[in-house]
């Protein structure tokens, strides 16, 4: 993931404001910027997924497209076949 901005100084001034103590908001502020570089994604990251997801949409559409020609040769192939045996 992607690094995000998070103010880890100003939510620590937050949490002093309100009575958390120095060391206990310091531990909070910490775990809650690893908590957001760690799991938060970002514009970034989901533009990278889109970007893949449309790949391997459009790879997925031409194996399709493969099988479906091959499925109507085959078809066009046994007709043609049963055409001239029926003659």
């Amino acid at each position: 993931m992607t690094s995000t901005t998070f103010d880890t100084l100003g939510y620590f001034e937050k949490l002093k404001a309100v009575g958390v103590p120095e060391d206990q908001a310091k531990v909070q502020a910490g775990a809650l910027r690893e908590l957001i570089d760690d799991k938060l994604a970002t514009k970034a990251d989901l533009l990278a997924t889109k970007i893949e997801l449309q790949q391997q949409m459009r790879e997925l559409e031409y194996r399709l497209t493969i099988r479906l020609g091959s499925m109507l040769a085959a078809a066009v192939a046994v007709l043609a076949a049963l055409i001239v045996l029926v003659k």
